[in-house]
């Protein structure tokens, strides 16, 4: 007798939730891009009539591939308790082609066209590098211990996810305090709110309405928020393609800010595709990395300059009990506000300190997906994974405005932070591999840091030979302190072993 197919929606009441959450994180990403690119002197036109278009077809193209992805794994398993991939621009890789790709293009060309195109082609070369990277995601997926790559995005999600995220709900205590309550209530006990409403919607219609109430909103923002509205059609351009002969040749020292953070988006991606598999729902991490690779060079075509990645926010959506609709509703929405100006006008509608409180149910999920999905005996390698992007937030919030003040904290800060998604993930490997008592494995882990510090992938802030000596000598000699370990030929450790299971 055959198993009765199961039902997977196009939509239910917990994608609504999940939306919000994922809304949340694009929008103010593309008001990021909107502000900063127009501060650095590049004009409306390029800015809302080019870019965030290219970007929002890469946002919807990711979204919808997600969305059919995971209802072919619910059919494939008959399971309707599938959440889709969530997609869009990868902040800390948004921040580093704002000002290191476009800026020093702006400021060497002297023109901001030139510079977009420039961008353009950045991106398209950078989303073509990730798509050849994901030949090898799976085979390095199979080789590092989840406990190390949840780790990595256990400390994301505790710094610039949930803990910045709380700052931000508690800039307007008395609004903020009463939306942290309901989605306490609403998202973490799951106890229905009033009218049955999704709690993130009711979170965002109450806050929002006692902001206005109170006056805590910004009125002047609402008003400046109509002068963008208009009509911005999504067409394909050349734009990637005349701003490659400049990166080439005038430009060609961009390439090395431009293949560091690829690795590292193709890298945030096998991350948060591990963290979901962890969760329940196993997605490939190759053809994650090719989509999202792909994805981006799309993007391009279109006129875009930013990456996008598999979202590290997707386990909230997965504990929020999402579907795939939030994904299409993402993609479609984007689509829309993008083409007709609407995300300034968006963004000032709702006060930051509303939205933002989902965002901390987003890193709480997040943080205790990370160790609820691994051994009680490998919870030290995901707190000591976790520990480096403390100092990555200290070096991107105060290196530029009071250098002064995070040195006087540390002289470690600013090279722990550079590269902290490689440092974080190689030192969790080490503390398993160590735990396991795999010597051996521990002592790669600790030449592949080395080897990582000596050409400025970690602890430096540019590539170059030699770049980190002091790390490479303190790889080096962990390296050797591991490698007598394992020449002693100690006894492993009895008990599951550290490994992360092969995505498929």
């Amino acid at each position: 007798m055959s198993t009765p197919r199961v039902h997977y929606p196009w939509y239910k009441k917990e994608d609504t939730d999940a939306f919000f959450a994922l809304f949340q994180n694009n929008i103010a990403n593309f008001v990021i891009i909107a502000i900063s690119m127009l501060g650095m002197g590049f004009p409306a036109e390029i800015v809302f009539g080019q870019v965030l278009p290219g970007a929002a077809v890469a946002v919807m193209a990711g979204n919808f591939y997600y969305a059919w992805s995971a209802a072919r794994l619910a059919r494939r398993e008959n399971r309707a308790d599938v959440t889709a991939l969530s997609y869009g621009i990868s902040t800390p890789v948004m921040f580093v082609f704002l000002f290191g790709v476009l800026l020093p293009a702006k400021n060497l060309t002297g023109d901001a066209e030139l510079a977009w195109k420039v961008a353009v082609a950045a991106c398209f070369i950078s989303g073509l590098i990730e798509a050849a990277i994901s030949l090898i995601g799976n085979w390095v997926q199979r080789h590092l211990p989840r406990a190390a790559m949840l780790g990595a995005v256990a400390g994301v999600a505790l710094t610039f996810i949930a803990g910045e995220m709380l700052f931000k709900t508690l800039e307007i205590p008395v609004i903020g305090l009463l939306v942290l309550a309901i989605t306490i209530v609403g998202l973490v006990a799951r106890v229905s709110m009033p009218f049955r409403l999704p709690a993130s919607l009711f979170a965002i219609v109450v806050g929002t309405a006692l902001a206005y109430l109170i006056g805590a909103a910004d009125g002047s923002k609402f008003s400046d928020a109509f002068t963008h509205l208009g009509f911005y059609p999504l067409l394909p351009n050349l734009a990637w393609y005349e701003g490659l002969g400049l990166l080439f040749t005038t430009m060609l020292a961009l390439m090395t800010v431009i293949l560091p953070i690829t690795l590292y988006n193709a890298i945030e991606t096998m991350n948060n595709v591990e963290a979901m598999s962890a969760a329940g729902d196993s997605y490939s991490v190759r053809e994650c990395q090719a989509v999202d690779g792909l994805g981006t060079s799309l993007g391009a075509l279109f006129g875009g300059v930013f990456p996008t990645t598999v979202y590290i926010a997707t386990v909230g959506s997965k504990w929020m009990g999402a579907g795939r609709g939030y994904s299409l509703l993402n993609g479609a929405v984007y689509g829309l506000a993008t083409m007709f100006g609407l995300i300034a006008f968006i963004a000032a509608l709702i006060p930051v300190a509303v939205v933002a409180s989902i965002l901390v149910f987003v890193g709480m999920s997040m943080i205790a997906t990370a160790f609820n999905s691994n051994h009680a005996r490998y919870y030290p390698a995901v707190a000591l994974a976790m520990l480096p992007y403390f100092a990555n937030y200290l070096m991107t919030r105060f290196n530029r405005g009071a250098p002064e003040v995070m040195q006087g904290i540390s002289s470690a800060i600013g090279a722990l932070g550079q590269g902290a998604m490689f440092s974080a993930i190689l030192l969790g490997a080490m503390c398993v591999a160590v735990i396991d008592r795999q010597f051996r494995q521990a002592t790669v882990f600790a030449l592949v840091a080395a080897g990582m510090a000596f050409v400025g992938l970690m602890h430096a802030p540019k590539l170059a030979w030699y770049a980190a000596p002091d790390f490479v000598h303190g790889y080096l000699l962990m390296a050797l302190f591991f490698a007598w370990y394992a020449w002693r030929g100690v006894e492993p450790a009895p008990g599951p072993a550290g490994r992360a299971p092969a995505g498929d």
